[in-house]
C-alpha cells in the first residue's frame, strides 16, 4: 500500500464502527490525497456490537439510528463516503443478493485498493463472513458477462485491516502503513463512537506500537518523527512490480 497511490478507496466493514478503529488512518490519508474513499458498512453492528444501548433500554431501531448518526459523523471527520446496506448483524448471513449490491458497488467505485477484514476470526463471524462477500464480489465485479452495470473491474489489490485479537485471527501483517500525519483525525472519529468508548485507548495504544514496528522496519536514518503511529495490513495478491524495492 503506497501513500502515494492514485486512486477510489473502497473500505467493506461487517459494522458501523469496524472502519474506524481499523483502517481510519488509511481512509483519511487518501481523502487527504484527493481520492475519493468510500466505506461500505454492511450492519450498523445492532445486535452484537451495541451493548451499552442495549443495557441503556434502548430498542433496535432507536440502536440502528444512534450507530448509524456515529458512523456518518465518523466518516464525515476522515473525509470519507459511507452508505448501510443494513443487512443485519450476529449473524451477518451471506446471500447472494448482499454479494450482488456489493458487486455493484465494486464496478461504480472502481476502486485503486480494497480494505475488507480478515478471513478468520473465532471471536466474531461477522467479520470473515464480510470478507469472504468483499472477495467473491471483487471476483465477480471483473467478469464480462456479470449482468450489473458498469465496466468489469479491474484487479485492485485487497488489504486484510488488523482484527481485535490478531493471533487468534491468523494475521501476520506484511504491510505498516505510516498515519502520523493523520492520526488526530483517527482519534477524532474514534470519539464520534461512544458507544464502543473502550476502544478509544486501546487503538491508540496499538496506532502507538505499531508506529514503533514500522520505524525498526524502515531504518534509523529516514527521519520519521518520534511518535510515529501506523496501522498494520495483510496484503492478499501479489505485488506486480517491475523495481524490487
Amino acid at each position: 500500500m503506497s501513500t502515494d497511490a492514485v486512486g477510489p478507496l473502497l473500505v467493506v466493514s461487517a459494522h458501523a464502527g469496524d472502519f474506524v478503529w481499523r483502517a481510519a488512518g488509511a481512509i483519511a490519508l487518501a481523502a487527504e490525497r484527493g481520492d475519493r474513499a468510500k466505506v461500505v458498512c454492511l450492519s450498523y453492528g445492532e445486535r452484537g456490537e451495541s451493548a451499552r444501548a442495549w443495557r441503556e433500554g434502548k430498542g433496535l431501531d432507536e440502536i440502528k439510528a444512534l450507530r448509524r448518526g456515529e458512523a456518518e459523523a465518523a466518516a464525515a471527520e476522515l473525509g470519507a463516503e459511507i452508505e448501510f446496506l443494513d443487512a443485519g448483524d450476529y449473524p451477518l448471513r451471506e446471500t447472494p443478493e448482499l454479494v450482488d449490491r456489493l458487486v455493484r458497488i465494486y464496478r461504480e467505485v472502481e476502486p485503486s485498493v480494497v480494505l475488507t477484514h480478515t478471513l478468520a476470526d473465532p471471536y466474531n463471524g461477522d467479520h470473515p463472513a464480510a470478507a469472504r462477500m468483499a472477495m467473491q464480489a471483487r471476483v465477480l465485479a471483473q467478469a464480462i458477462g456479470y449482468e450489473a452495470p458498469g465496466e468489469p473491474l479491474g484487479a485492485p489489490p485487497v488489504f486484510f485491516f488488523e482484527p481485535h485479537q490478531p493471533e487468534q485471527c491468523e494475521f501476520k501483517p506484511d504491510v505498516l502503513l505510516d498515519i502520523t500525519p493523520v492520526f488526530e483525525r483517527k482519534r477524532k472519529a474514534m470519539e464520534c463512537l461512544p458507544a464502543q468508548v473502550h476502544m478509544w485507548e486501546y487503538y491508540t495504544d496499538l496506532a502507538k506500537r505499531r508506529g514503533v514496528q514500522l520505524k525498526r522496519n524502515a531504518g534509523p536514518n529516514l527521519g520519521l518523527p518520534h511518535e510515529t503511529m501506523a496501522e498494520a495490513y495483510v496484503r492478499v495478491y501479489p505485488q506486480t512490480t517491475g523495481v524490487l524495492a
